[in-house]
């Protein structure tokens, strides 16, 4: 037996500020994971002083590169989204354990990961019926 969860359908408010909301992470998560895949000096110097060899850097923005590509194909959006937060998670550990500032570097991550969560909750009708928030 198959159930039907219904929901309103997406305004165009809503869908702006959903395509908003998403092209502001993808640029920035495309301009991240470009300057690693060509090993630009400021992604070397900034991944050294992370904690990480130089020669981590490549591999790092690779992976990036193909969770972006999963999130932007609608297609596999979701599943995206999952490997950019678990991505993501792993930029607050090591911002975590180096010591650095809360509301600027620790937090950023996760505020990148709002966007991209919030962006596709406000576009895709299939995630708001999987994810129902309501009013109480």
């Amino acid at each position: 037996m198959e159930s039907v969860i219904r929901t309103a359908p997406v305004s165009r408010t809503r869908q702006r500020a959903g395509l908003i909301m998403t092209v502001v992470a993808v640029l920035f998560l495309l301009f991240d994971s470009i300057i690693k895949v060509m090993r630009l000096a400021p992604a070397m110097e900034g991944t050294v002083q992370l904690g990480y060899p130089a020669t981590a850097v490549l591999g790092i923005g690779i992976i990036q590169l193909v969770c972006l590509v999963t999130y932007v194909l609608p297609r596999t959006a979701v599943l995206g989204a999952i490997l950019l937060t678990g991505y993501l998670g792993g930029a607050v550990a090591t911002h975590v354990r180096i010591g650095s500032p809360l509301l600027t570097h620790i937090l950023f991550p996760v505020y990148v990961a709002v966007l991209i969560w919030g962006g596709l909750y406000l576009r895709d009708e299939r995630l708001r019926a999987l994810v129902p928030l309501r009013r109480q």
